[in-house]
């Protein structure tokens, strides 16, 4: 799906509704004004049910945003501003129900033309917040490597990987838009914002007080229901993401390796670094040339081909052992039915605390064995020292999803000889103090979080895997007892 397709299909809908909603009335106050509220109500609708089955996607763009805002406003005469944005961070899955909710209601009362005023202001209160967030986001390209945003003076010439976020996440994993795209859109959307601020008069409405009342109180119910229901018990029921069930992931990593191997370098985009002035070379012309760009004076971006199939998060699938030795290989060319457990974060709070550690010391002496003296070590004396050593403080309710759901259920695989493997986000010494607090009995390997939180949104997460294929994901509060995932997705 392209923005562009997308804006066809809403724009046929709204005239189709806006139509419809004239034969009704018989007459409009305005025809414009009913065609924006219509289009613009079932833009934010589907925007907004796109990010509704999975609203902790949002809230991981929501964490990369409220993190680069921090790191920005740390550093300049306004700081008192950066504390808020770890706040926001820690209640970012809450913001993101919250903001999906209203994008939708917007939405809905747009086309219904509830509460015209506050609709209107509420409206234009979101586009500007969602201009402010995109529109730092592209301009972020802008802003060269160590230097702050508002250092405006060091601002240079626009590379796209200055920016801080590659994509807003407007749509979710459903359509990924270009932050320029991205930031042009809001910006056009403030027209009808404004519009919708000094004409509200003029904006329809359907149906009686009560009914439109009643409409609100059912979508918000339903909206409710949605959000919690692709996250707090159970994963989304539409996923948009490459890891989906029945794709092999080791066939399309391989394929977008491949695609990206054959990517060629067809010119060279040369930027002086004093004037920003930018030319482009084609790769021969370059190579005949490159002595007339001294890299004291230009900056270089290469232009490429663009790869038949796009890369995912698939070809990041990667997992490491102990001493560091990538397993991707092991898990995704296991030929037999196999469970993958995911967790992204292991949460347990860390603190330090003294331990006594006992050092034996030995020293050799003579002794007689069989008519022969012969040197051996005996002990000499047990030193004692004081070390500090980290302890983790596990979350009780966490641990008891992987002890009384999760770790029963693959202990039973595991006695029928499947394999079974955890992909964790953590550093060996709080995995080593995870096992043992839970009494797993599988290995643990460590992988990059943003890729796990990619593969399930549950944490943890279980998903059934066979020759590189997934063929079922669970959220841990819905995961089957063993023997009916071996009746329904098992067979042979």
């Amino acid at each position: 799906m392209t923005l562009t397709k997308f804006n066809i299909i809403v724009a046929l809908i709204a005239l189709v509704l806006t139509v419809v909603i004239y034969l009704r009335k018989k007459k409009l106050d305005s025809w414009l004004m009913s065609y924006l509220q219509n289009f613009v109500g079932v833009f934010f609708i589907g925007s907004g049910l796109v990010k509704a089955v999975d609203p902790l996607g949002t809230s991981y763009k929501m964490m990369d945003y409220f993190a680069e805002f921090e790191s920005t406003f740390s550093h300049i005469w306004f700081s008192f501003i950066a504390p808020i944005f770890p706040w926001f961070g820690q209640h970012a899955v809450a913001l993101s129900v919250g903001m999906i909710i209203l994008e939708v209601m917007l939405g809905i009362t747009l086309i219904t033309g509830s509460m015209r005023k506050l609709t209107a202001w509420a409206f234009m209160f979101l586009i500007v917040l969602f201009t402010i967030m995109t529109g730092y986001t592209y301009l972020t390209g802008y802003v060269p490597e160590g230097v702050n945003f508002f250092e405006f003076s060091k601002w240079g010439p626009y590379v796209e990987t200055n920016m801080k976020v590659t994509d807003c996440g407007c749509f979710g994993d459903f359509m990924k838009l270009k932050p320029l795209t991205t930031f042009t859109k809001d910006v056009i959307l403030l027209i009808p914002g404004l519009l919708f601020l000094f004409f509200t008069k003029k904006m329809h409405q359907l149906f009686t007080k009560p009914i439109r009342t009643g409409i609100n109180i059912v979508a918000l119910a339903g909206l409710l229901w949605l959000c919690f229901s692709s996250f707090v018990w159970d994963i989304p029921a539409v996923d948009f993401r490459p890891f989906k069930v029945g794709v092999n992931i080791r066939d399309k990593k391989e394929a977008e390796e491949k695609a990206m191997s054959d990517v060629k370098v067809i010119a060279y985009k040369l930027t002086d670094k004093e004037t920003g002035k930018t030319i482009e070379l084609p790769y021969a012309d370059y190579l005949k040339r490159y002595k007339e760009f001294p890299k004291e004076k230009y900056t270089f971006e290469q232009v490429k081909t663009e790869p038949a199939i796009k890369p995912t998060k698939l070809s990041e699938f990667e997992a490491e052992n102990p001493e560091g030795e990538n397993i991707a290989e092991e898990i995704l060319n296991d030929p037999n039915y196999h469970f993958m457990i995911v967790g992204y974060h292991l949460h347990g709070t860390p603190r330090q605390e003294t331990v006594m550690k006992y050092d034996t010391i030995y020293r050799m002496d003579s002794t007689l064995v069989a008519d022969t003296i012969q040197m051996r070590p005996v002990i000499d004396k047990i030193a004692k020292r004081q070390e500090v050593v980290t302890v983790y403080d596990w979350d009780e309710d966490y641990i008891a999803h992987w002890k009384e759901t999760v770790i029963p259920v693959v202990h039973l695989a595991m006695d029928e000889g499947m394999n079974v493997r955890a992909l964790v986000g953590a550093g060996w010494e709080q995995i080593d103090s995870f096992k043992k607090a839970t009494g797993a009995k599988f290995p643990f390997y460590f992988a990059d979080d943003i890729m796990l939180k990619t593969i399930v949104r549950s944490n943890p997460g279980i998903v059934l895997m066979k020759d590189g294929k997934i063929l079922q994901k669970w959220h841990y509060k819905k995961l089957p007892h063993y023997e009916e995932i071996k009746n329904t997705w098992m067979k042979k």
